[in-house]
């Protein structure tokens, strides 16, 4: 316990934030030979990546490379052009971004937010609330 100086009243020290739980089962994430045009000007070309369930990667790459799109493909913003996406051995490739973030799979834009006071958590079901049909409720 902490005690505020100014108003002389104990307060609780700050937790620790909860860790993300893995979800064991599945083979996880598999983009396979992803492609991606616009205006006849290739922009993905043949992307494949495998992640297992509670890996952490990063995708790296010049300016212009593609690497936004890649995540736009993979959420469900865009379709590919060419290629397959599978979570857990489904297919998800033609599935819309509410259906895939049902699945775990979700995209958080690093430009500011209009929902700035939110945690990510927040911000991704507020997103996810706002594309899912009929008002249903999410289920994390």
């Amino acid at each position: 316990m902490a005690t505020n100086k100014a108003t002389k009243q104990k307060t609780a020290a700050p937790s620790s934030p909860p860790r993300p739980r893995v979800i064991d089962g599945g083979k996880g994430l598999v983009v396979n030979r992803i492609s991606k045009s616009f205006n006849k000007r290739p922009v993905v070309r043949g992307v494949s990546l495998t992640l297992r369930r509670g890996e952490v990667v990063g995708l790296l790459g010049p300016n212009g490379a593609g690497k936004t799109t890649c995540f736009y493909i993979i959420s469900g913003l865009i379709p590919p052009d060419a290629g397959t996406i599978a979570v857990d051995d489904a297919d998800v490739t033609r599935l819309p971004m509410y259906r895939r973030a049902r699945l775990g799979i979700g995209y958080l834009p690093q430009e500011a937010s209009i929902f700035r006071g939110l945690t990510a958590e927040q911000n991704i079901r507020a997103t996810a609330e706002l594309l899912e049909p009929d008002g249903a409720r999410l289920e994390a």
